[in-house]
């Protein structure tokens, strides 16, 4: 068990404390929610950073990040949807995305070809971090709004830019 795993790991184990705040829904939980999920967020960056720099990229990692970072904004944006701050359509498309290219993502493997991450993509977590984050704080909620149609925009054109390349990747393997 690598490091950058342990703190995978640390971040799916994050999740349900953070929806458990999140659904409290009181001064004292957003607050904490908040902080919580912005380290957890954090560690998105941090385990990928550790296992390139120390070449401990693992097939266990490869599996447990992407999981627990769809764990990380899926759950989040389901709480978010169970305490009317965020709208239910918004979330069901990201989150349907998400289920939708890790689907093609595990067919594109099982043939031995890797649709790695796309700026785009990296733009939509960016951008459902920010969103969700407005979203708990509460204070600017138009802003945390339309920070969640942009990632919803980004996930929709991200996701057509992996069946894209999915299409693409597999005729070349077929």
């Amino acid at each position: 068990m690598t490091l950058p795993n342990k703190i995978s790991l640390i971040r799916i184990f994050l999740v349900p404390i953070i929806v458990a705040l999140l659904l409290t829904n009181t001064n004292l939980s957003m607050p904490i929610a908040l902080i919580i999920f912005l380290l957890a967020a954090l560690t998105d960056w941090l385990d990928g950073y550790l296992a390139r720099k120390s070449k401990q990229i693992t097939i266990l990692g490869k599996l447990l990040d992407p999981m627990a970072d769809k764990l990380l904004i899926s759950s989040a944006l389901i709480s978010l949807v169970e305490i009317a701050r965020a709208q239910a359509w918004v979330v069901v498309i990201i989150v349907s995305r998400e289920i939708a290219i890790t689907g093609l993502r595990s067919v594109a493997a099982s043939q031995g070809v890797v649709i790695a991450a796309s700026k785009m993509g990296k733009y939509k977590v960016i951008s459902e971090i920010l969103a969700i984050s407005f979203l708990i704080l509460d204070k600017f909620p138009y802003v945390g709004e339309i920070l969640l149609y942009i990632a919803m925009a980004l996930a929709v054109t991200s996701g057509i830019e992996y069946i894209i390349r999915f299409n693409k990747e597999i005729n070349l393997t077929l």
